[in-house]
């Protein structure tokens, strides 16, 4: 017969038991460990990060160009200079202005200047079948355009472009080739191409910088400025407000055409290109930019030490390059490492510790800047997964002071430009142009918390929340003076809340959310704002750029993988409202 408790054991029993579970829900209250399955999301999105702006005084203030272009001299071969008078093309280039346009890349070292009118005798290849009808129907289209005054603008036809894009892609194959078998060939630039050339950027409202090629040399290795002469007295007799540079990546010239170029002969080739922009009355006070170094390794960090001790502080901003990956990557997971999106920081810190030690007032540059090298590649930086990428330079460089980021490429190089070849913008332009419109050069200090649990022992936490705050843009007059703008980019595969704190709390937010549109997801080349397809109303108009507002004090709510703009109104900051 079983055993009986008497009825005070099972009171006080039930009691303890009660009082244990109070204890137990109070302690997860107070900490929540995670758990597996879908419990896991619901504890990540329960995760606060509160977020706060100094709006006092700004860390850095950088060029109001800061977001620049740049344009491969690769167009000169595959025909697509001709097309560089395309209202379509041309206002797409608007929308980001202000800013440079530099004219450079790989082959700035095999450019050869001609002072000709001559259309044909200097054009690249082309397919047999249409060589001739091709070229005729350039002829008529630059006759056209020379009557128009002011900015001459073009509609070309539909199969005139066909066409191009047909010679454009057989181009594409000899260019790859090129690049990778740092082989390459001359490439003539005439007086009618850089006419075209000086009228895109002038109609855009971009401030042409034009690379000399540096690799001309005389037997004693000197720098042969005879084609370089005869380009700055041509510009200079048309007026052309231009900025000159001389050579790219000079610290792989021994690679390029088993040629080396010291730091001292460099510094010694500026101070003389220096010295003939001053014999040209028009050009005596034109800006030269340089040396335009590769990745800040071994062999470009001391090209770029020696020519700065040796004479380069001739140079009104010093210039180098980065890029990120080759052509190795395969999958969207690659442009989304923390581990290489924070490999720009280390490089930027070399290049400043030069520049500080020898000239600390000069300002310094990242030029050639593209997701990935040789070209991109097809259906990955030319989708949205890229723009993390993107918007990570931009942001980086931003906080750390560098002025000026050209983005290589705006139009037609390889898979990592803006704008296709179709003329159609893909995710980074848009991203860009959000940009251009949303963020200033004023860059604030963020303060940030519960950003990251503390690390397990032995394992390094990287930041996949990356959050960078500017006074909002003075050339946005939807936003009175003394607005801010955050730029938010979330890797994580679960969605974030973000808490405004602070000075930020309480404030109306517009939103502007990016995200990737289509089934292919982050494979897209397509985009959405705030759940709305982008694309062009026409050829000269923008679709509008409509924020979502979030009401004052609301928590913002990050989706996964996707790219924010914040703009905190009426917020009066004292930064920003000078």
């Amino acid at each position: 017969m079983p055993k009986r408790f008497p009825p005070q054991i099972f009171i006080g029993l039930s009691v303890w038991l009660a009082f244990t579970a109070q204890t137990l829900l109070s302690s997860a209250a107070a900490y929540t460990k995670p758990v597996s399955g879908g419990k896991r999301q619901s504890f990540l999105e329960r995760t606060l990060i509160l977020l706060d702006v100094n709006t006092r005084s700004p860390v850095k203030v950088l060029n109001d160009n800061f977001l620049s272009l740049q344009v491969d001299p690769s167009i000169l071969k595959n025909g697509w200079l001709d097309f560089l008078s395309s209202k379509r093309l041309v206002t797409l280039a608007r929308g980001l202005s202000p800013a440079y346009l530099r004219f450079g890349g790989k082959r700035t070292d095999f450019l050869q200047f001609h002072n000709l009118k001559n259309l044909a005798k200097f054009r690249g290849p082309g397919p047999d079948y249409y060589l001739k009808n091709y070229e005729d129907d350039i002829v008529r289209s630059d006759i056209a355009l020379d009557k128009q005054k002011g900015c001459k603008l073009a509609s070309h036809p539909d199969m005139m472009l066909e066409l191009q894009r047909e010679k454009a892609a057989q181009m594409q194959q000899v260019l790859l080739k090129e690049q990778l078998s740092n082989l390459y060939s001359d490439v003539t630039i005439t007086a009618r191409s850089l006419d075209k050339l000086y009228n895109f950027a002038d109609c855009a409202g971009l401030h042409l910088i034009f690379g000399i090629n540096a690799l001309h040399r005389n037997p004693d290795n000197s720098w042969n400025a005879t084609s370089a002469l005869s380009l700055l007295k041509y510009s200079a007799g048309k007026k052309y407000n231009i900025s000159w540079e001389l050579g790219n990546e000079p610290n792989s010239y021994r690679t390029m055409v088993s040629r080396s170029v010291n730091s001292t002969r460099l510094a010694q080739d500026y101070n003389l290109l220096k010295t003939l922009l001053q014999s040209i009355r028009y050009y005596n006070r034109a800006n030269l930019y340089g040396p335009n170094v590769g990745r800040p390794r071994k062999n470009a960090i001391l090209l770029l030490d020696g020519f700065m001790k040796n004479g380069g502080s001739v140079v009104d901003a010093v210039t180098w390059q980065h890029y990120y990956i080759d052509r190795r990557v395969t999958k969207v997971e690659d442009f989304m490492k923390t581990r290489l999106l924070d490999t720009l920081t280390g490089q930027i810190n070399k290049v400043l510790k030069i520049v500080k030690i020898h000239a600390p007032e000069k300002r310094v540059w990242l030029g050639g800047v593209g997701p990935a090298w040789a070209g991109g590649i097809n259906n990955l930086s030319d989708t949205f997964a890229a723009g993390f990428l993107w918007l990570n330079t931009l942001g980086i460089s931003a906080l750390q002071g560098i002025d000026v980021v050209l983005r290589h490429s705006f139009f037609d190089y390889g898979y990592s430009h803006l704008v296709d070849q179709y003329f159609n913008p893909l995710p980074d332009y848009w991203l860009s142009l959000l940009f251009k419109r949303l963020v200033g050069p004023r860059v604030l200090a963020v303060h940030v918390a519960g950003l990251q649990r503390k690390p397990r022992p032995g394992k390094v936490i990287r930041d996949k929340l990356r959050i960078y705050a500017h006074c909002t843009s003075f050339h946005n007059h939807n936003y009175v003076r003394g607005s801010v703008t955050i730029y938010i980019i979330n890797l994580h595969r679960s969605r974030k809340k973000i808490k405004l704190a602070g000075t930020l709390r309480n404030k109306t937010v517009h939103q502007y959310l990016l995200q990737p549109f289509g089934a292919e997801g982050l494979h897209s080349k397509f985009v959405q704002l705030n759940g709305e397809p982008l694309s062009m109303v026409d050829s000269d108009m923008f679709p509008e750029l409509k924020p979502r507002t979030l009401r004052a004090g609301r928590t913002i709510a990050m989706p996964p993988v996707s790219i924010g703009f914040y703009v905190i109104k009426n917020i009066n900051a004292y930064a920003c409202r000078r």
